[in-house]
């Protein structure tokens, strides 16, 4: 009988599915006709028709991605109201439908109708009799799940109730490399966190496993949701801790029919640059220090390696000297009136001026001031020393300035340590590629520099040269001199294509928070001045030392912004058995760790193998075992040290070769791995946001010894595991 009612429950459901996907099939044919209207208005012969051709075919684009998006798990739930309220049931799927009479037939999971499907509980019911998640492959339904949370509801007795949760279900199944939405299984905790108000901050708080990431992306997509214009036009900015995990979440947004949204990692925040080398855990901490702000400042104020010290011409009466106290005096009053690129166009104007004053001569005097300024613009010995002693400067030139140790020992004096110099200077010496590190740097030094001004359009229609009376000297003519006279570096600077003013965004999602440090949190919030937030994190998973220093530094990204505090407490990720042994270790060690209530248990302790003498053998009989008895992924966490040596052993081994391909390329520990392979060697740090089916550590102790931060790392590896946990010790 029971077998009957679920077949009769799932026939039903099915053909309200079928008529939803009819639907939208057609839905995307008028999409698609929209487009070739909209191509046809192209062809009018008249600007208001290319405008309209634009816009037509910018909507239709649009909704033909939302709607291809929406295809897997389209229809994910129903909800049955009291019939006195409405007597029809409401079906909940990832975007909204309306049928040919313009009625609804699904309703989008963002919008306030559908919001219940989430709130309601036994306790405060909202007038929702039954919930039913119903679990789709496709088209195809293949089970519902339901909840009967009000029984006192005449006729409610009369409803059928079939399964056994759909979140335990959702709980229970095999991870791959992606991380999926939980639109259809989203908690009342989680969804008060998703709707709240737009403005100001939204802070996620909470234990490992509690859903944090996916309920912040939840939020990105509820957002542009509720005011699409708004964060369409300034953008989404999804910030997370590496390559690896940005490819972990990268399908959820689009699943939502999201894909407005710039999704980035800490090195690839700055426009243009995208590192994945991370320094050792020493570098780093020096790197990430709020001190690097002022080193960067006073270099960007540092005189050009190479540049001239003194200028001498002739000019008819007169031999006209520019030394070096002189140039000096220049230079500190073109710094004290703004950023070192935006005093371009002051540059020949100020030293013209401290050259006419040398100017004693009765010919050069009879000639005057208009006549001097044309003279020397048209010579290129001053054009050539104006360029060479202030050419317009790129943030990695600068920064390639610090490579050089005397430089830096002299900007750093009072500042940095001798032990911390040395650690740069080694860091900066050893590879020509940028750090993750080093990418806020760079922006704190792109900042500093300023862009060059763009000319107006009415300075673009000047002569070349231009006399001082309308405007200054032609900064094309410099820029193009300094291309051809200045590359210290081997390379010609170039004028960026995107301009910091371009920078802000309309909301910041940073994810990992706990993890930033002082000088990357000026980089993000530079990005989101005037940008509403969310950020989410846990402090006891923080891999900064210096906790201070960066809640400063993040009090100073969110300034006068107003913060809504939302904390998770319900740990979905980890079986209790996994669960219970990291959060002892978290207490054996003192960590202030937030320890939430895991909800599944599988029965099955964590391994501990000790006393390991061939530790590749126990490794390889430790991934055998676990790939054995999961479906889904299974992680090699090792010390950084190690991740070489274990990436050559998974290569080797013919059980798991299939598994484990990418392992004969990633022998470079700056190779991530790919979305596909089911096996995979991580650090500790590599490990952040992400989940498996099963975890083998290969040697704890020296992941807490690596960094000053280790302990909070290994309690993280060990919240990684859904099901399976070995540590061979």
């Amino acid at each position: 009988m029971a077998e009957e009612l679920v077949e009769r429950e799932v026939a039903q459901e099915q053909a309200f599915v079928d008529k939803v996907y009819v639907q939208l099939e057609s839905s995307a044919r008028a999409a698609q006709q929209l487009a070739r209207e909209g191509h046809e208005r192209g062809r009018l012969g008249h600007e208001g028709g290319l405008v309209e051709r634009d816009a037509m075919v910018f909507q239709a684009a649009k909704r033909i991605a939302q709607l291809d998006a929406a295809h897997e798990g389209l229809v994910f739930g129903r909800l049955d109201l009291n019939p006195e309220l409405d007597a029809e049931p409401r079906y909940v799927g990832r975007i909204g439908l309306r049928d040919g009479n313009r009625d609804s037939l699904l309703i989008d999971w963002r919008a306030p109708a559908a919001a219940v499907f989430y709130q309601a509980t036994a306790a405060e019911p909202h007038h929702v009799v039954r919930r039913r998640v119903l679990r789709c492959v496709g088209p195809d339904v293949v089970g519902v799940e339901d909840e009967l949370l009000d029984p006192t509801v005449e006729g409610a007795d009369q409803l059928p109730i079939v399964g056994e949760g759909a979140l335990m279900a959702q709980l229970s199944r095999a991870r791959d490399r992606s991380m999926h939405s939980i639109v259809a299984t989203i908690q009342a905790e989680q969804d008060k966190a998703i709707r709240a108000p737009g403005k100001g901050v939204v802070a996620i708080s909470g234990g490992p496993g509690t859903g944090k990431t996916v309920v912040a992306l939840h939020r990105a997509a509820y957002l542009l949701y509720t005011d699409r214009r708004r964060y369409e036009r300034g953008g989404v900015l999804v910030v997370g801790p590496s390559g690896v995990f940005m490819r972990y979440i990268e399908r959820v947004l689009p699943s939502l029919g999201e894909t407005a949204v710039a999704l980035r990692s800490l090195g690839e925040v700055v426009d243009g640059v995208r590192a994945t080398r991370h320094d050792e855990p020493a570098v780093a901490d020096v790197k990430g220090s709020e001190r690097m702000a002022e080193l960067m400042r006073r270099t960007s104020r540092q005189q050009a390696p190479g540049s001239p010290q003194e200028f001498r011409i002739f000019w008819r009466d007169d031999t006209i000297v520019l030394d070096r106290g002189t140039l000096g005096r220049l230079r500190r009053q073109l710094m004290s009136q703004g950023r070192r690129n935006r005093q371009l166009p002051r540059v020949a104007p100020t030293l013209l001026d401290a050259m006419w004053r040398q100017v004693r001569g009765e010919r050069g005097r009879d000639r005057g001031r208009e006549a001097f300024n044309d003279e020397m613009l048209g010579d290129h010995r001053f054009v050539d020393f104006a360029v060479a002693w202030w050419p317009p400067l790129d943030a990695p030139q600068v920064l390639d300035w610090l490579r050089e140790p005397e430089f830096l020992s002299r900007v750093a004096d009072g500042l940095l340590t001798a032990e911390e110099q040395r650690l740069l200077a080694k860091s900066w010496s050893g590879s020509p590629s940028l750090s993750v590190g080093d990418v806020p740097l760079l922006d704190e030094l792109r900042y500093a520099l300023g862009d060059v001004p763009a000319k107006t359009e009415d300075e673009r229609d000047l002569d070349d040269t231009m006399s001082l009376a309308e405007g200054g000297v032609d900064m094309q003519e410099l820029v193009t001199a300094a291309d051809r006279e200045y590359a210290p570096t081997g390379r010609a600077w170039a004028p960026p294509t995107h301009r910091i003013e371009d920078d802000p965004f309309s909301h910041v999602l940073i994810d990992e928070a706990q993890d930033l440090t002082p000088m990357q949190w000026r980089m993000v919030g530079r990005r989101g001045r005037t940008a509403s937030w969310t950020i989410v994190g846990d402090p006891a998973q923080s891999s900064w030392p210096v906790p201070a220093e960066s809640a400063a530094a993040r009090a100073a990204a969110l300034e006068g912004k107003v913060v809504h505090e939302f904390h998770l407490s319900t740990n979905y990720r980890n079986s209790s058995e996994i669960y219970e042994y990291a959060a002892a270790y978290a207490q054996r060690v003192g960590l202030d760790a937030d320890l939430p209530t895991a909800v599944r248990s599988t029965g099955v302790s964590p391994r501990e193998v000790t006393g390991v003498s061939d530790l590749e053998a126990a490794t390889r009989e430790a991934v055998v075992e676990i790939a054995g008895q999961v479906g889904g992924t299974v992680g090699i966490v090792v010390p950084v040290a190690r991740r070489s040596e274990v990436n050559a052993w998974l290569a080797s081994w013919p059980e798991v070769a299939d598994d484990a391909s990418h392992a004969r390329a990633a022998v470079d520990s700056s190779v991530t791995p790919s979305g596909e392979d089911r096996i995979v060697v991580l650090t500790g740090l590599d490990t952040k946001g992400l989940e498996f089916d099963g975890i083998v550590v290969v040697r704890p102790q020296e992941i807490e010894d690596e960094s000053a931060t280790g302990r909070a790392t290994l309690y993280v590896v060990l919240t990684r595991a859904t099901q399976l946990l070995t540590i061979l010790s």
